[in-house]
């Protein structure tokens, strides 16, 4: 289920995530009428297919529910409720349309992706899921999600609907580690996550697991003895290299009885560039695999192999530029007035909007979005710009920084231009783009549009990162480049998920 029912919402939080996902529900609905050229008006609907509807999507558990609805709902009450009615006596022309808010439509996907065999993932530190999202296009199911931030997860839930919604837990891996086997039963094929290391020893006198910093790492560790996975994946920064060598020998650590038998693994480590995967941004991670021994025997494969293989697949890849990423979406002015950005308009940009470009001609567009014909554009709205800001993006030309000449008499923060040289940038778009980071929830300077007076909005950092333009980051504007800047990029994902799947059988 997307929806809590209404009648059991007690916290604030949990309210505000209610009135969020009913204003999606609406809003695909009326952006569905726009695309069609219908104006929807209140629509005539008996009340007991109403409120199966309403039943059916979790809104609501019985129609005692009703008034506590309208009452929660206010003033966006009469919109949802003429939205929910054109569902109901438009079954046919919306088909799809509001599944994956649906608790009925999520149960029919869930069904449909038990039927199918296929090898599987944990996703530990999955954030808003663009490393699942790689490996189930690469033909992977997701067995278990899992991250602390409640608006990574209804990011996750909403764009993963195949996945049951107990599989998808929101809590500290190191109470989750301690009873997985409520959760998942057999070995999973890989086990895959991103945990955050602070604590690095300069002099590498002290372990990185036994660092108290690093305690998250520690019990993933432990929650790979747990599974005892065929394969680890494990991504994380390029600054991890210099205890690369203590991670390793973590996994190698590892001895696993399972019955009468021991596993253990062997693990290496590499940097790759998402570039190198045709994302349209130059993005190095440092990427681990393990394989646990068996695996290794019966395959005669190796994590060194494996790497040299993804290597190989990358090989005549195309290189993928900013401007790839930046065609074929509409052009926005950004806000000039504060508070503005949770504010949907036709020149800043709206939340939930028609894709006026129909099918993509741009090969990017077409790669990220699988060849598919996307009505929609989610999260493309641009970022407000003060005064001062807008005259700084203004001058600069793609290249420039803060230490240009053409800004030096309005730059805020010339003063630190040593340490801050970097602050401002306008992106190159020939090139692919510079890596989208988490910092972007806290301003967009350092990714200025190349050719419009704003910032990348949330649509076009997503774009660089690859994800399609269907895939939905729910939550606050501004945290939605946080959950965009922390993920792993589809496309690389995938692009390791295929060469881990030839030796899951």
């Amino acid at each position: 289920m997307m929806f809590q029912p209404v009648s059991s919402l007690k916290e604030k939080t949990e309210k505000k995530e209610f009135l969020e996902l009913a204003g999606v529900y609406t809003r695909l609905v009326q952006v569905f009428c726009e695309k069609q050229g219908i104006t929807p008006e209140s629509e005539n609907v008996q009340p007991g297919e109403f409120l199966k509807e309403l039943q059916d999507t979790g809104v609501i558990e019985s129609g005692q529910d009703l008034p506590v609805l309208e009452e929660v709902l206010g003033k966006e009450w009469p919109a949802f409720r003429e939205a929910v009615a054109f569902v109901c006596t438009h079954r046919e022309e919306t088909e799809g349309l509001v599944d994956r808010l649906s608790g009925k439509g999520r149960r029919e996907w869930q069904k449909r992706e038990e039927t199918e065999k296929k090898p599987s993932l944990v996703d530990f530190f999955c954030g808003a899921g663009g490393l699942s999202l790689g490996f189930v296009q690469a033909g992977f199911s997701i067995k278990l999600a899992n991250d602390t931030e409640e608006v990574c997860m209804e990011t996750y839930r909403y764009n993963h609907p195949e996945i049951p919604p107990e599989k998808t837990v929101r809590g500290d891996i190191r109470k989750l580690v301690e009873h997985l086997e409520d959760y998942i039963q057999e070995a999973p094929d890989v086990v895959a996550g991103g945990p955050p290391c602070q604590g690095f020893s300069e002099a590498n006198r002290q372990r990185v697991i036994d660092d108290p910093r690093n305690r998250l790492y520690k019990y993933f560790i432990k929650a790979v003895e747990k599974l005892a996975p065929k394969f680890v994946v494990m991504e994380n920064v390029k600054g991890m290299m210099k205890v690369a060598h203590q991670v390793v020998e973590d996994y190698e650590a590892l001895r696993i009885v399972r019955g009468d038998r021991e596993y253990t693994y062997r693990a290496a480590c590499q940097l790759l560039n998402s570039q190198d995967f045709s994302v349209a941004q130059s993005r190095e991670r440092l990427i681990y695999i393990a394989v646990r021994s068996d695996v290794q025997e019966k395959w005669g494969i190796t994590p060194e192999s494996l790497f040299e293989e993804i290597r190989e697949n990358c090989q005549g890849n195309p290189v993928y530029c900013l401007e790839d990423a930046l065609e074929e979406i509409r052009p926005l002015d950004a806000p000039r007035i504060k508070n503005q950005n949770e504010v949907d308009s036709e020149t800043t940009g709206k939340k939930i909007d028609v894709n006026r470009q129909g099918v993509y001609r741009n090969p990017y567009l077409r790669l990220i979005n699988g060849d598919r014909e996307i009505p929609f554009l989610f999260n493309h709205k641009a970022r407000y710009v003060s005064d001062v800001n807008y005259e700084i993006y203004r001058r600069l030309n793609p290249g420039d920084d803060a230490t240009d000449e053409k800004i030096a008499d309005i730059m805020p923060y010339a003063h630190r231009n040593h340490c801050f040289k970097d602050k401002y940038f306008k992106l190159i778009p020939d090139r692919p783009c510079r890596t989208i980071t988490a910092h972007l929830k806290m301003d967009c300077h350092s990714h200025i549009h190349p050719y419009q007076v704003r910032s990348l909005t949330p649509r076009e950092a997503a774009r660089v990162q690859s994800f399609p333009d269907d895939y939905l980051f729910l939550g606050p504007y501004l945290k939605t480049y946080m959950q965009i800047g922390n993920a792993v990029p589809p496309l690389m994902a995938a692009g390791i998920a295929k060469v881990i799947k030839k030796y899951t059988q």
